[in-house]
């Protein structure tokens, strides 16, 4: 018998090192992130263990899996609490070692195992940990595996049993990287800023990019658990401006910066201006749908409304669905769909064949990208951006809000924008042109301009972005509307960043 776990223990006690401790709030929409220490302990990763282990079987899948972990103190350690967990529930688990998370993605396919668990806080700060998992190639959970997974774990419904077994692929980093450059190399040359903000990419990205032709100016690279300068996340400003300023100072064609776990790539031109990540997936849409008639792609609810309005993408046939935020729903649809592509704004981008295998990889964004360049000898990354018809977009900006109280707070927001919309109610001076409530709400004026208020998947905030094709007052003017209607709850805390 394996005890029950605790909802929370306090550490350096007895009971701490004798029970397993799992806060409920860590099993979320589609991974499970935990403040290590304060919210789960080893025990309760072992714990987590056995209950993937014991779900795996559930749902009649073999029990063999692809495990890694990212470079942070504490990654190892939880990996091989994790490993115990899955090995007594009868598991047989193939270590990778340190791995940026489609590494492990990669694996699955390689080694001809069904299942994954990787050990990542992904983008997080220090201090969290979790797991990204999947049993079914190249899709990861979503909440109906989520919700299983949670009721097995809290309630110990564990089905241990022998015959669970252990083997480590030495050096495997070597065959993804092979994988990756196995490609004709670029007729362009061209200067690339590779930024990995001391995470695990720093271990792979430069030489990839140098494999298939580029010249690397390495940005932070070296490893480094403390992140010294910056969390190593491709949407915050302060990332993307330490890769302006590099770009500039070496003239590079393009800036390219990896999250903490590789699976994400922030891009800057080369004039040093930030392209946000969905304007980036209009960019490689266009260039991809010029090639493959009547592509269809993908986009999240925090995405551009370019994908629909770009008169290019009409001229070549593309067709583009909304769907829901988040690395497995997207994945999830964009494999549904048999899309092309599919886009979100926080830089996961998954590219079917011919390009790649349906998961979200930096590496193969980065890749797309330097193609697209290839494939454009007379034309500048800025060139490309230039290209685009103007809107005015902000980041992702994210005020706290407990992961107790947020989707009730979102819920109450879509109430109150569906009941205007109801009664002709304005927003921002406008009417109501669309309301999109598949994930949270996305509210549309008349004039285009939309915002968007969404509950966060992994961290306690919700999530805002707006973006007008009008003028840079009227995104300020969406901003407002959006933050006033979240001011009326107390719950809602300070934003990380705004415009």
């Amino acid at each position: 018998m394996f005890p029950k776990p605790k909802p929370l223990l306090v550490p350096n006690t007895y009971a701490y090192e004798s029970e397993p401790m799992v806060k409920a709030t860590g099993f979320r929409e589609y991974d499970a992130r935990w403040l290590f220490g304060k919210e789960i302990n080893l025990m309760g990763i072992q714990a987590l263990g056995m209950g993937l282990g014991a779900l795996i079987a559930e749902l009649g899948q073999k029990q063999e899996i692809v495990t890694g972990h990212d470079f942070r103190g504490y990654s190892a350690s939880i990996k091989y609490a994790l490993m115990t967990g899955l090995m007594a529930s009868g598991c047989k688990v193939h270590d990778i070692g340190l791995a940026v998370t489609p590494m492990a993605y990669f694996a699955q396919f390689d080694l001809d195992v069904p299942c994954v668990a990787m050990v990542t806080a992904s983008h997080n700060d220090n201090g969290w940990t979790g797991v990204k998992m999947g049993i079914n190639r190249p899709m990861t959970f979503g909440p109906d595996e989520m919700k299983r997974l949670k009721e097995i774990v809290l309630n110990a419904e564990f089905n241990n049993k022998p015959g669970g077994s252990y083997q480590f692929h030495e050096n495997y980093p070597a065959r993804y990287i092979a994988d990756l450059t196995n490609r004709p190399k670029l007729k362009r040359k061209l200067k690339v800023v590779v930024a990995c903000g001391n995470g695990t990419a720093g271990a792979f990205a430069p030489q990839v990019m140098e494999a298939i032709g580029c010249e690397v100016i390495p940005l932070d690279v070296e490893l480094d658990h403390t992140f010294p300068k910056y969390n190593p996340n491709p949407e915050d400003m302060e990332m993307l401006h330490a890769i302006r300023d590099a770009v500039l100072e070496h003239k590079a064609d393009v800036g390219l910066g990896f999250d903490g776990d590789g699976d994400r790539c922030g891009v800057v031109d080369n004039t040093g201006e930030e392209i946000f990540a969905d304007k980036v997936g209009v960019m490689l849409a266009r260039d991809m749908s010029a090639v493959i008639k009547d592509a269809t792609f993908v986009v999240d609810v925090k995405s551009t409304g370019l994908f629909v309005t770009d008169p290019v993408l009409q001229a070549q046939g593309a067709r583009t669905t909304y769907w829901k935020t988040g690395h497995s729903y997207m994945k999830r649809r964009t494999n549904e769909l048999k899309a092309l592509a599919g886009f979100e704004k926080s830089g996961h981008f998954f590219f079917n064949p011919p390009v790649g295998r349906g998961y979200d990889d930096g590496l193969v964004s980065a890749i797309a990208i330097c193609e697209m360049l290839d494939r454009a000898p007379d034309k500048t990354m800025a060139d490309l951006k230039d290209a685009l018809p103007k809107t005015w977009s902000s980041p992702t900006m994210s005020p706290h809000c407990a992961d107790e109280t947020k989707y009730g707070v979102v819920a109450q927001v879509v109430a109150h924008f569906e009941t205007a919309q109801k009664n002709g109610e304005q927003v921002a001076g406008q009417a109501i042109r669309d309301l999109v409530t598949v994930n949270g709400v996305r509210v549309t004026c008349a004039d285009g301009s939309w915002g968007l208020v969404r509950a966060s998947s992994n961290k306690p905030e919700l999530v805002v972005v707006v973006e007008s094709p009008v003028s840079e007052a009227r995104m300020h003017d969406m901003f407002e509307a959006m933050n006033v209607v979240l001011r009326t709850h107390p719950e809602v805390g300070a934003y990380n960043q705004t415009i």
